[in-house]
């Protein structure tokens, strides 16, 4: 499927170069003179080597066609992570450079997405949020509330992020994956 170089997102996997690259990180960059470009850092599939490109609104891309499937997160080992697939119930193993920061996000039974490419398993998806409880912040100091200022704080899977004032330690928060950013407060 071709895409127009400015739809190029973090996380899209594209054909470029005669192989397979996932896009890490995107920058929109309008010069003073000049068009409009996308600067991407991409990370090959194949060896894990990063390459940074710049792709104009007029250039087309090949987006590579993945298969999702939904499976369920069962261990990691520090090396390795184990999933299952919810309908045939085989297990898929990724190493931990192919799941990236993501790792830090799984929990025990977590349901996600596998994308495969021929059959071949190359990531996981992750859903937008996921419910965190805060394992340490530093308390609320009286008065500091008139400003709108953020505290940071240590999360149960070890992601620091910013929180707001009335956030305490064993609060649960959500927390955006793609980021790690505080979203709002827990129910």
């Amino acid at each position: 499927m071709k895409i127009n170089g400015n739809q190029i997102r973090p996380g899209n996997v594209i054909n470029h170069k005669g192989g397979l690259w996932r896009a890490v990180k995107i920058q929109h960059t309008q010069p003073g003179k000049g068009g409009a470009y996308m600067q991407v850092e991409l990370k090959s599939l194949k060896d894990g080597t990063k390459l940074n490109e710049r792709f104009r609104a007029s250039q087309t891309v090949e987006r590579a066609i993945l298969e999702q499937r939904e499976h369920q997160y069962l261990y990691g080992d520090g090396d390795s992570y184990t999933f299952m697939d919810l309908e045939t119930f085989d297990q898929v193993t990724l190493p931990a450079e192919d799941l990236g920061e993501s790792a830090a996000y799984l929990h025990d039974d977590m349901k996600v997405m596998i994308e495969m490419h021929e059959g071949n398993p190359i990531g996981i998806s992750l859903a937008d949020t996921v419910i965190l409880k805060v394992a340490e912040t530093e308390p609320v100091v009286k008065g500091q509330t008139a400003a709108s200022s953020n505290k940071p704080a240590k999360l149960i899977n070890g992601v620091r992020t910013m929180v707001p004032p009335f956030v305490s330690a064993g609060d649960r928060i959500i927390v955006n994956t793609a980021d790690g950013t505080y979203v709002k407060r827990a129910d």
